[in-house]
């Protein structure tokens, strides 16, 4: 059964109902023990990181989500499901995050033309090509909506990046980790295949 994160702050039907397009049952929570038994997890999310993190902490839930991820359990974050695994934001202020990675989220400065936040579709750009992107091409176009952006400490944990006013990073995948500042479940055909391969790992 796939997990999804209940911490009040997303757009978790949505995320579940594409899960179900592929053909895979997925289980919406915010008990922490369903969360710490649970055999594929997702952090999806829409908001604030600094609230987020405050969120999940209030439930007791990040001592769970960190458990499974250092246990090896698959884990996908989606949009600020990315953000808050990094160790702090600058969106609104400075706010902790969860440091399960070591960087940093920063807004876009961008050049004049540019607008804030940067929402559409973009290609996606592999540096490397995690397991969950297995028959997704090089330059297929997902869709995003955020105004800031995560800059991981560690090069070697980017794999992928898009461009809007010079390149961000766009993806994260460490181990059985992986996470997406763009929404999958609102990417058409090319999102339901990431979560379908995300569905099937072992």
């Amino acid at each position: 059964m796939i997990t999804i994160v209940d911490y009040q702050m997303g757009n978790l039907r949505s995320v579940q109902k594409a899960f179900e397009k592929t053909g895979h049952a997925a289980h919406i929570t915010s008990d922490p023990q369903e969360i710490a038994a649970a055999t594929k997890l997702v952090l999806p999310g829409v908001g604030a990181c600094g609230d987020a993190v405050d969120e999940i902490r209030r439930r007791d839930l990040e001592g769970p989500i960190r458990d499974q991820i250092a246990a090896g359990t698959p884990f996908l974050g989606i949009c600020l499901g990315l953000q808050m695994l990094f160790d702090v934001s600058y969106e609104g202020g400075e706010h902790e995050g969860l440091g399960i990675l070591p960087g940093k989220v920063v807004k876009f400065e961008l050049p004049h033309g540019y607008k804030v936040p940067h929402m559409g579709w973009n290609q996606a750009h592999f540096v490397h090509r995690p397991p969950i992107f297995e028959g997704i091409d090089e330059g297929t176009n997902f869709y995003f909506v955020h105004s800031y952006y995560v800059v991981p400490e560690k090069d070697d944990l980017v794999a992928i990046t898009a461009d809007y006013g010079g390149p961000f990073c766009a993806a994260v995948w460490k181990d059985n980790l992986y996470a997406t500042q763009f929404h999958p479940e609102k990417s058409q055909q090319a999102g339901l295949s990431v979560l379908h391969n995300f569905a099937q790992l072992a």
